[in-house]
Order: C-alpha cells, then sequence, then structure tokens
C-alpha cells in the first residue's frame, strides 16, 4: 500500500492529471466552461423533450434538479468509463519507453472526470437553492453514493482500458452498451412509473440506478423509490454492492494480469 502512494506516485499521478484535464479541452474556444456547460445543454434539451412536450416528472417535487442530479451523476460514469477505456493506448508512447505503475494512467484520467463531477455537482447544489429544496439530514450519505459510483466505474475502466488494448471493437460495443444503459436507468423517468414490480427489481439491480435514486432519495426528495423499498428490505438490497465489488475485483484482476503486455500489444 505505501508502494502504491509513494512520494513518486503522488507527483507522477498529479502531473498525468494536469496533462489530461489541458489536453481534453486543448483547442476548445470555451475551455474548461464545456465541463459545466455539456451536462446543463443535455439536462436543457431533455427537460424541454421530455417534461415540457411529454409531460414526464408530473408528481416528483422539484423534478428539474431530481433530473439534474441523474443526469450529472450519469455523466461522471460515461466520462470515466470512456475516457478510461482508450487511455493505455493513447500512452502507449510513455510506456514503452518509461517503467510506470500502469494503474497510475488509470487513475489519472478517472480524476478528470472526478473534477468534472465536483464542478458539476456544485451546479447541481446553485439549482437546489434556486428551487428551495430542503437540505436533508441524510444528505450526508451522498459521498457514500458517489464513491460506490467511483468504484463500479473504475473497476469497469480497469476491465475496459486493459481489453482495448488488444480488442479494438471494444470501443464501439462500450458506446451502444452506454446507450441502452441510459434508457434502462431512471434517469429521465421516475422509477414509480414503472408497475411491474419485478421490472422494477430487475432494474435497481444496477448499481447505477441504485446509486442515482438513493442520491435522490437522500438529497432531493423521500418520493422516489430506492433498492429498500422495492426489496422490501432483507439482503436483496445488498446485490448492487455485490455487483460493484464484484466488478472492481475482476476488473483489477484482469488489468494486472494483462499489464505485463502492454507495450508490446499496443
Amino acid at each position: 500500500m505505501k508502494r502504491f502512494f509513494s512520494k513518486q506516485n503522488r507527483a507522477l499521478l498529479a502531473e498525468l492529471v494536469r496533462t489530461d484535464f489541458k489536453l481534453r479541452y486543448q483547442g476548445s474556444a470555451l475551455g474548461y466552461a464545456w465541463s459545466l456547460l455539456r451536462p446543463l445543454l443535455i439536462f436543457l434539451i431533455l427537460y424541454i423533450v421530455f417534461v415540457k412536450f411529454l409531460k414526464f416528472g408530473t408528481g416528483i417535487p422539484h423534478y428539474p434538479v431530481y433530473l439534474l442530479l441523474g443526469i450529472v451523476m450519469w455523466s461522471f460514469f460515461t466520462d470515466m468509463t470512456t475516457q478510461s477505456l482508450g487511455s493505455i493506448v493513447a500512452r502507449g508512447d510513455l510506456i514503452r519507453k518509461v517503467r510506470i505503475p500502469r494503474w497510475i494512467i488509470i487513475v489519472s484520467s478517472s480524476m478528470g472526470a472526478l473534477i468534472n463531477f465536483v464542478l458539476n455537482l456544485l451546479v447541481v447544489l446553485v439549482f437546489m437553492i434556486v428551487n428551495h429544496v430542503g437540505f436533508m439530514g441524510s444528505a450526508f450519505w451522498l459521498p457514500f453514493i458517489f464513491l460506490e459510483v467511483y468504484l463500479f466505474a473504475l473497476g469497469l475502466s480497469l476491465f475496459l482500458s486493459a481489453a482495448f488494448v488488444k480488442f479494438r471493437d471494444i470501443g464501439y460495443i462500450w458506446e451502444v452498451i452506454l446507450q441502452a444503459a441510459f434508457y434502462m436507468t431512471p434517469i429521465i423517468y421516475a422509477l414509480s412509473r414503472i408497475t411491474d414490480v419485478t421490472l422494477q427489481k430487475f432494474l435497481l439491480l444496477n448499481p447505477m440506478a441504485q446509486a442515482i435514486q438513493d442520491a435522490r432519495y437522500e438529497a432531493i426528495t423521500r418520493q422516489t423509490l430506492t433498492v429498500h423499498h422495492v426489496f422490501n428490505g432483507g439482503w436483496y438490497e445488498f446485490l448492487p454492492l455485490a455487483f460493484v465489488v464484484i466488478v472492481l475485483g475482476v476488473g483489477g484482476f484482469y488489468f494486472r494480469k494483462e499489464s505485463r503486455y502492454f507495450a508490446e500489444n499496443i
């Protein structure tokens, strides 16, 4: 553990994070502002289409904030996994020339997404204040929920980045999976609109659906179905957390196994 957090590794991680963050917005007229504008523009489009025209969110208190929080959490998950997916290949020259811990490259990519996520959460906080969303004491659970999302995305990032070195089609496959998962996750629609309890349970097995619903319940409105409500308590409600642990373990194991061959496969 001390080797992982050595002074040399911390310095290297900080430098990679700075470089990734600068390169991401290089040549952009608005630069870093896009980290805030992109989720807001997505929110605006979805709000106009699904709320104003299709009347989604009827009966849900503070639905604009409810929707924005879901979009911000989902954007963090997609940004982290898609950025990390190609990060090993993108750093191929560095890997071939310098002997560095491979995992630092994935963590540095995740840190860039995490910085954007924190900035976007500040925007959510402003929306909460403007919409007079009362502060709930249970909001102290939010950092733990966000940590769950980070660990889930980290496990997937480790697996995807290692697989991408060998199989470049992974990028296209993951893009399709994310598109399908977006609509299978209750981001736009409220889970309560689904009347089939079995389907509700199936959707909440997805750690992202479980985390988004839990965050909304703790921060915005109690009129949010969570895994605890749908499964009526019991050990079943821990299945999404167990899935996160499995994904993190499998991703870490596969990444470590393949990392020794990165230099020759890139």
